[in-house]
């Protein structure tokens, strides 16, 4: 997940900062050398933020109490009962059907959730 969202912010990062090393540099090999730095840092920024969260994990697994360990299942579980309740009794008195905005919320839920437990 924060790799995803590192990602799009580097995609969209990237291209204003291309759009500024023109501006300010003259030469080509000046932009080439200026986009490859700005490229450069932006996936060390990445890489250490990937550490991180690493560290973060191995912290709370290595803790002795039960919370540490437990709140990302628990936090998973108590966001998906509520999405679903929400989902199923939103406009649901009388016939039963799930909104088109459900479906596509579902299938994002779904798969953000299979790709972070497959990392595991």
């Amino acid at each position: 997940m924060a790799l995803n969202l590192i990602g799009g912010i580097v995609g969209k990062i990237l291209p204003e900062a291309g759009k500024i090393i023109d501006d300010l540099h003259t030469s080509t090999e000046e932009k080439m050398a200026a986009r490859q730095k700005m490229e450069q840092l932006l996936v060390s920024a990445e890489q250490q933020a990937q550490q991180e969260v690493s560290a973060r994990w191995e912290a709370d697994m290595k803790s002795d109490a039960w919370l540490p360990k437990n709140i990302r299942p628990v936090t998973l579980i108590f966001l998906t009962v509520c999405f679903v309740i929400l989902s199923v009794f939103d406009g649901n008195i009388g016939e039963f059907s799930i909104s088109d905005s459900y479906v596509n919320s579902y299938s994002i839920y779904c798969n953000t959730t299979n790709s972070h437990f497959s990392t595991w």
